[in-house]
């Protein structure tokens, strides 16, 4: 396998271990040691479990297939708490920001880090502090991976993860047999940028593990598949062709949820569009842009079998580039009247408005002129819902006797931001 030592660049990849459980067990030193889940909007499907749960869950498991399992193996479920996930995140980011020359937030629990001209050993020292650091002035369990290449450092903190024992959480690949070892070892489905369909192809191609790849050249695999696949090839070489990313923003903004319950009634699911419309527009002058296009998408529940089952979307130019909750709002109802069909029971839908501009470098229609009035009332009403809460002011879609919450019947406390929930737990040990 050709590689590119010496290596002047090493990345790193700071991911927190299974971090929405850690977060719920940062105030529940109880729960270490027993299985645990969080669950998805609505408390649908698992999307972080312990490493005690791993065993008999599969990550997005429905959670009501799953309710005895739960009940016979003594799993604490909690509904996803996304403002304390969110605000710990913030803060573990921040403390990883202030001792590295160099960072990404790649997610919510995932950050890359650069470090150019410093020693590799001594890099990982440094990270086994930052290690212990995060653990003690945040409380949440890190493993660090550190290579030549961001793919790399993704390998790295999947082996950190899987032998705990032998890395302390850390490990460093700095050699070509180091590289060439890892890569026999990891299945190709685990390599970051291949997906499960990719995968799969792959295997038929007898590429079961990431050193497999290795047997086709950049060229061939470019000509069979796509460049994205060939660079993947030449990051596992040791080649860094991925830099850090700066944030940029959003390309599209989304609003979906699961409803709490089956709907069949029209006007429900049209009051809830325009709800996620509203939000949307939100987010999208809060981010300073406007959108062109906005798709509307209803779907019924696929879990039910027993039931017809229905997905429709439609996707309509905005008139003019918009940020607009009202008139975003009348283009997402004229699309559900689009796509609805009466006799069927809808379970999940949303808004996605996209071919974001800056919102004063917009497209304009020269039969259509933006209305002023739009332009001047947003930015009061987003000041009012701020101060006084989002459900202050509302378009005349939406009801105003009607606050919809998802359905969290194992919420946790808001630990961060409550100061009555604080006052009332514990402070776990590890907690500084």
């Amino acid at each position: 396998m050709k590689v590119h030592p010496p290596y002047r660049v090493f990345y790193g990849l700071a991911d927190a271990n299974n971090f929405y459980v850690s977060c719920e067990r940062l105030f529940r030193p109880d729960l270490e040691g027993r299985p645990v889940v969080v669950l998805s909007n609505n408390d649908g499907c698992v999307i972080s479990r312990s490493n005690e749960a791993k065993e008999f869950v599969p990550m997005g498991a429905p959670a009501f297939q799953y309710e005895d399992i739960f009940r016979e193996k003594g799993v604490e479920v909690f509904s996803a708490n996304f403002a304390l996930y969110g605000d710990l995140s913030s803060r573990m980011m921040s403390l990883i920001g202030s001792r590295v020359p160099e960072m990404e937030v790649y997610s919510i629990d995932e950050a890359f880090m650069k470090f150019e001209g410093m020693d590799p050993s001594d890099t990982e020292v440094r990270m086994r502090e930052l290690r212990r650091t995060v653990r003690k002035q945040i409380g949440i369990p890190l493993t660090i991976g550190l290579a030549p290449t961001k793919t790399l450092a993704k390998v790295a903190a999947r082996i950190a993860k899987k032998f705990p024992d032998r890395t302390g959480g850390v490990y460093l690949l700095d050699t070509p047999e180091k590289i060439e070892k890892a890569l026999r070892w990891l299945d190709i489905e685990d390599v970051h940028g291949i997906g499960k369909r990719l995968a799969a192809r792959l295997r038929r191609m007898g590429v079961h593990k990431a050193a497999d790849l290795m047997r086709f050249s950049p060229r061939q695999l470019r000509k069979k598949f796509n460049v994205n696949l060939a660079r993947i090839r030449r990051e596992l070489e040791g080649e860094s062709l991925y830099d850090l990313e700066m944030p940029q923003p959003r390309k599209r903004i989304a609003t979906t949820r699961t409803f709490a319950e089956n709907i069949t009634d029209f006007e429900e699911v049209r009051e809830r569009i325009v709800t996620f419309t509203a939000v949307t527009a939100a987010k999208l002058r809060r981010q300073g842009s406007a959108a062109n296009f906005i798709t509307v998408f209803i779907r019924t529940n696929r879990h039910r079998e027993d039931l017809p089952q229905y997905h429709g979307a439609v996707t309509l130019p905005a008139p003019y580039s918009t940020d607009s909750s009202i008139l975003l709002s009348r283009l997402a109802v004229e699309g559900l009247r689009k796509i609805w069909r009466d006799g069927y029971a809808y379970k999940k839908a949303g808004v996605i408005v996209s071919e974001l501009v800056p919102a004063n470098q917009g497209f304009m229609n020269l039969f259509v002129p933006p209305d002023d009035r739009h332009r001047r009332l947003m930015p009061v009403i987003d000041r009012l819902n701020a101060k006084y809460g989002h459900d202050l002011l509302k378009l005349g879609g939406q009801d105003p006797q009607r606050t919809w919450k998802m359905k969290q019947a194992k919420l946790s406390p808001a630990y961060t931001t409550r100061l009555s929930d604080v006052i009332r737990v514990r402070v776990p040990r590890n907690f500084a």
